[in-house]
C-alpha cells in the first residue's frame, strides 16, 4: 500500500518521537526526553554566555588576540565586536523555547567555524599558533578544543533534532484534531 510521503513522514516521525519519549532509565523510573529538552539549551547557553561576557569584559585583551590571529587588521577588528556579541545573542535564543530552534542552529553554524579554524591551526596550516579562548578554555591544547568543539556541535545537533521533534508532534496533535 502506497502513503503520500507526507504520511509516511509524519508516521515514520510518530514512532522516532514515541522511542524517545520512551527512553526511560529503570533504576530510578523517569523519563530522559524532559532532561534533555532542559540540559541541552542549558549547556550551550553557559558556554556562549561565558565565553561572550568574558570576551567583553576583557575586550582590550580580547581585541589583541583577534589582532594576533592570521586574518587581516580590518576582519580582525570586526570579529571582535562581532562574535562576543553573536555568542550572547545566541545564548539568548537558546533561552526561550520560541527561539530556541534558532539558537541552536546559529551554534552548530558557528561551532563549525570555530572547529575548522581550530583544525586548520592543529594539523599546522597556519605560521603562528593563535588563540582567543576564554577563561579556563585558554588552558586547552588545540586537540582538546576541538573535541570540545565537537561535542558541542553534537549537543547542537541533537537539540536541533528535538526541536523538530517537537515541532513534528505539535502539527500531527493539529491535524488530527
Amino acid at each position: 500500500m502506497n502513503f503520500p510521503f507526507e504520511v509516511r513522514c509524519t508516521q515514520g516521525a510518530n514512532l522516532v518521537l514515541g522511542i524517545l519519549q520512551s527512553i526511560q532509565i529503570k533504576k530510578l523510573g523517569f523519563n530522559l526526553l524532559p532532561v534533555m529538552k532542559k540540559t541541552l539549551p542549558l549547556l550551550l547557553i553557559l558556554l556562549w554566555t561565558f565565553t561572550g561576557l568574558e570576551k567583553l569584559i576583557r575586550f582590550d585583551q580580547s581585541r589583541k588576540a583577534f589582532h594576533n590571529q592570521t586574518f587581516p587588521a580590518e576582519l580582525a577588528e570586526a570579529l571582535s565586536y562581532l562574535i562576543p556579541g553573536v555568542e550572547l545573542l545566541l545564548a539568548l535564543l537558546l533561552l526561550f523555547s520560541v527561539t530556541r530552534w534558532w539558537g541552536y542552529l546559529g551554534s552548530v553554524l558557528l561551532l563549525t567555524v570555530f572547529i575548522t579554524y581550530v583544525g586548520l591551526i592543529w594539523v599546522g596550516a597556519f605560521p603562528r599558533v593563535p588563540c582567543n579562548c576564554a577563561g579556563i578554555l585558554e588552558s586547552l591544547g588545540w586537540a582538546e578544543h576541538f573535541f570540545l568543539n565537537l561535542v558541542c556541535i553534537g549537543i547542537g545537533v541533537w537539540g536541533l533534532r528535538l526541536e523538530h521533534f517537537d515541532r513534528l508532534s505539535a502539527r500531527i496533535e493539529k491535524l488530527e484534531n
